[in-house]
């Protein structure tokens, strides 16, 4: 196949933003990482498909759910089946998942820059991978943590313990009844520490996060950042895309880059200042890498 003088291939258009990525990423002053659901889903982590099937193919042929999000809003007939799904969706998202490739790979690249991590997936994947807690900021909760259904005070607790209790003795989609976890300061059943409604328990840690994140910010005004955004849908854009956009804006020396299958985009405002790729997260990091190991 012969390319005539001039024509810029789809190919080429990708290796020129991997490459200005990698340098963005070497130059930079900082590096804040603002994370959604397309990561997770990228490392193979998906809530619907053959993973669902693999896990919840009891609850979908009982309910006929077919997703795992989904299936946490279902208005369950007792607290022993609502804790038998929850349970098993704790378990396999939060303890039993490996350490996803991409979030292993995005460490090796920023693991020696100044960086921060804001991310509304709570299944603790950053972590598990090695990012420093410190640098951390999970705003959506933490599928490793309860908290009082009807709040009634700001304490979360750690689960793993219990829900390993229920995977192994939950039978007929159920839970026994003495596992059910109640609150105890004021008796009302446990929930997931998950923002779902306005009853989020936003704990000591949030509140601690939260400022470092703030501070972080503050202290990286006007410098040369890299926002770089991953897998950030629609659903919550107020709280990563939109701000990212913002601060991107507002200061000349920042880069704004997306990285997200079929959503990678921006405002023209911020045109010049931006990279967007529309791949998988997962390929874009690895060949990111590749460059800066060649180099």
């Amino acid at each position: 196949m012969f390319l005539r003088k001039g024509i810029t291939t789809s190919i080429e258009v990708y290796s020129e933003k991997i490459n200005k990525l990698k340098r963005e990423i070497e130059t930079a002053d900082a590096v804040i990482v603002g994370a959604g659901a397309g990561m997770s889903a990228a490392a193979g982590f998906t809530y619907d498909g053959e993973r669902f099937y693999q896990y919840f193919s009891d609850f979908y042929q009982k309910y006929g759910i077919t997703d795992m999000y989904s299936g946490g809003f279902y208005p369950y007939n007792s607290l022993e089946e609502y804790w038998a799904w929850w349970s098993r969706h704790i378990f396999v998202n939060r303890y039993e998942a490996c350490v996803g490739q991409p979030y292993t790979e995005l460490l090796e690249l920023i693991r020696d820059k100044d960086y921060f991590v804001l991310t509304t997936n709570v299944d603790h994947q950053f972590q598990r991978a090695g990012f420093d807690k410190k640098r951390l900021f999970y705003t959506q909760g933490d599928y490793g943590l309860f908290q009082c259904s009807k709040a009634c005070h700001d304490q979360t607790y750690d689960n793993e313990e219990v829900v390993r209790q229920m995977i192994d003795t939950q039978k007929d989609m159920k839970v026994p009844t003495e596992l059910i976890p109640k609150c105890p300061m004021c008796g009302s059943p446990m929930t997931m520490n998950l923002r779902c409604d306005t009853l989020f328990v936003q704990d000591k840690g949030w509140y601690t996060a939260a400022e470092r994140y703030r501070q972080f910010i503050c202290n990286h005004k006007n410098l040369h950042v890299l926002f770089l955004e991953l897998g950030v849908g629609r659903n919550t854009p107020a709280i990563i895309k939109y701000p990212f956009w913002k601060m991107t804006e507002e200061n000349p020396y920042a880069v704004y880059a997306c990285i997200n299958m079929g959503e990678a985009f921006c405002p023209n405002n911020i045109l010049k200042q931006s990279v967007c790729l529309d791949k998988n997260i997962g390929t874009v990091i690895s060949d990111v890498k590749s460059i800066s190991m060649r180099v």
